[in-house]
């Protein structure tokens, strides 16, 4: 079963003209480590880590037109950093997935089930 995982971060922590700190970059790279274990396990899907909310655009209706703005269309305490696909046995592997996520970044995962086939019956 697919499960995508997203990565959150605070909003007021994430400043793209801040460069890493060596705290981040050994943390990255512990999640790297993971990220090379699940590729070799096959469980691994993809992976990416997404731009700054800052240079995102939102597409939204609008009194019945859709326009375009840039940002997010919401004020956020917290946005969305990265995200990962994996396909695994089931919820509990996904879960123990997330929370090594966790142990090496810090910063909260929601796991989300992938709709497959199945969806519409």
């Amino acid at each position: 079963m697919k499960y995508l995982l997203l990565a959150y971060t605070p909003a007021a922590a994430w400043d793209a003209a801040t460069a890493p700190s060596e705290e981040a970059l050994a943390a990255f790279a512990t999640y790297q480590r993971l990220e090379r274990e699940l590729l070799a396990s096959g469980e691994l899907v993809t992976t990416e880590g997404l731009g700054h909310p800052a240079v995102s655009t939102t597409v939204h209706r609008d009194g019945g037109r859709v326009v375009a703005t840039d940002g997010p269309f919401a004020e956020l305490k917290e946005v969305l950093a990265s995200f990962a696909v994996i396909d695994v046995a089931g919820k509990e592997r996904a879960v123990e997935i997330a929370a090594r996520i966790v142990e090496a970044l810090g910063e909260p995962i929601e796991v989300r089930p992938i709709m497959g086939e199945d969806f519409a019956a």
